[in-house]
């Protein structure tokens, strides 16, 4: 058995059969794991709002439940992102404006994690809204990259990866509209899997006027991300999209013990957004991913981008008009971030007849996508076309524009397939000289097939294995941070 002092060492299925067995109890993982917040997270800013008087009293209870209510993760912690709102415990959703929300009802998604028996240690950050690709605000300021602390973690489930990359957690709920998982995924070197469209529900207060927005895990494996979708997963009455369940008996962890057969497998480098130039580490990464798939006895082909350059600006109308969903009277409007009000300016000037055509456009160009792609058991493109940049490079103090145009090169892989609702994972294949940072890959699944495309990512994470890669930031990661910021 692994000694206590490495309990964070241990993915999140590992540290569940270690309460299976008696040699380790909920309360042990979440003393471990407190304990390593209070060391890291002030240096890092995964968390909003911590719980670690909730946690430890529901780690205290969870021995008494029934074998029968005990899921793959049971007594595991983990992190709820501050988008979803948790009865009892401060939901701020990034902003100062909303600093004193406390709701009264959980979102269906903590309901279902609490009933799997994971045990949230608190509300991840993330940035006003959840409305950039970078994680920061004006209650707790950034989260920062554990590999290079000088640069950003992504968004906007940046404090969830920091938290699981950083081993305060082994798994945590994320959400992504636009890549908000995909993209801390590939900056953080996780796995991150962003569900089909209706697979889990955003109920019973969540939006879905645009119907980009899903929520999904984060985790430092495969098997490990499949487990928490498999809590995670599962519609709610009046949810107004559905994924199709998977055949009884069946779950996403025991696909990620299947071969996924042969597969025949589109690929594409070239984002549909005009202007973007992608990184050559991105392509390295692309390239590589190719490679090892071919050698697994897949067949991979080039393809042309499936959609086309006006996407971009369907997707800025949606978008626009979804940053209003949480209204506010003037004065706490004054609050908001500039980029935030920049967002809802440009939504409040959206007439009704621009927003139903861009929304009806998107579904055209979603179906023609998926028409283009339907021989194709997934297709693989570069999670970014950037590596991550600094803290500062997304300032908000100039021109909200520069700020938006800044954050297209993060989104241009992966905000397509929210508009088309297809699930898509973000794997870490790849990184740079040294071991430096992080470059991942994307791998899009058939409409609602997470199952095909998470038996393909456990068949690579086996082939080019990623695990041994996060032993420095399990051991002391805040020397990085001193050599950092001295």
């Amino acid at each position: 058995m692994t000694t206590p002092t490495r309990l964070h060492e241990l993915t999140a299925l590992e540290q569940a059969a270690a309460v299976r067995k008696g040699e380790v109890s909920p309360l042990d993982l979440v003393r471990h794991h407190l304990a390593r917040v209070e060391q890291y997270d002030g240096d890092f800013g995964a968390f909003l709002t911590g719980t670690p008087e909730a946690a430890l009293s529901e780690a205290a209870a969870l021995p008494a439940r029934q074998p029968a209510d005990r899921s793959a993760l049971f007594g595991v912690p983990t992190a709820v992102k501050d988008l979803v709102d948790t009865a009892g415990i401060p939901t701020t959703y990034g902003s100062k404006a909303f600093a004193g929300h406390v709701p009264d009802v959980d979102a269906h998604s903590v309901t279902r994690l609490r009933a799997a028996g994971t045990i949230s240690l608190g509300k991840s950050n993330t940035p006003e809204f959840g409305c950039c690709c970078y994680t920061d605000n004006d209650l707790v300021g950034p989260a920062r990259n554990p590999w290079d602390p000088a640069l950003s973690a992504g968004g906007s489930s940046g404090g969830a990866a920091v938290a699981v990359a950083l081993g305060l957690v082994p798994v945590a709920h994320a959400s992504d509209g636009g890549g908000s998982i995909r993209i801390p995924a590939s900056i953080c070197g996780l796995v991150g899997i962003k569900p089909s469209r209706g697979r889990v529900s955003s109920g019973p207060f969540g939006a879905e006027v645009t119907g980009l927005a899903v929520q999904g895990p984060l985790a430092r494996s495969v098997r490990d991300a499949a487990a928490l979708l498999d809590v995670l997963a599962g519609p709610e009455p009046g949810d107004p999209h559905w994924a199709p369940p998977l055949p009884a008996g069946e779950s996403f962890l025991g696909h990620a013990g299947r071969a996924p057969g042969r597969l025949r497998i589109g690929r594409y480098a070239t984002p549909a957004a005009d202007g973007i130039t992608v990184d050559p580490a991105c392509l390295d990464a692309w390239e590589q991913a190719s490679q090892l798939l071919e050698s697994l006895g897949h067949t991979v082909e080039d393809i042309p981008t499936p959609f086309g350059p006006e996407i971009s600006a369907h997707f800025v109308t949606a978008w626009g008009v979804q940053s209003l969903g949480r209204p506010l009277e003037a004065e706490r409007e004054t609050l908001l971030r500039p980029v935030t009000r920049a967002w809802r300016e440009y939504g409040r000037g959206v007439s009704g007849e621009q927003f139903a055509a861009a929304v009806t456009a998107m579904h055209s160009a979603a179906r023609r996508a998926i028409r283009a792609t339907q021989q194709y058991d997934a297709v693989l493109t570069p999670t970014l076309a950037t590596l991550p940049q600094s803290v500062e490079f997304f300032d908000e103090s100039g021109d909200p524009l520069v700020n938006l145009y800044r954050q297209s090169a993060f989104s241009a892989f992966t905000s397509p397939y929210n508009m088309t609702g297809q699930p898509a994972v973000s794997l870490p294949l790849h990184w740079t000289e040294g071991d430096r940072i992080p470059v991942g890959v994307q791998l899009v699944g058939r409409p609602a097939d997470e199952a095909t495309l998470i038996a393909l990512s456990a068949q690579v994470e086996e082939a080019s294995p990623w695990r041994d890669r996060y032993a420095r930031l399990l051991t002391d990661p805040a020397v990085d941070v001193r050599r950092t910021r001295d």
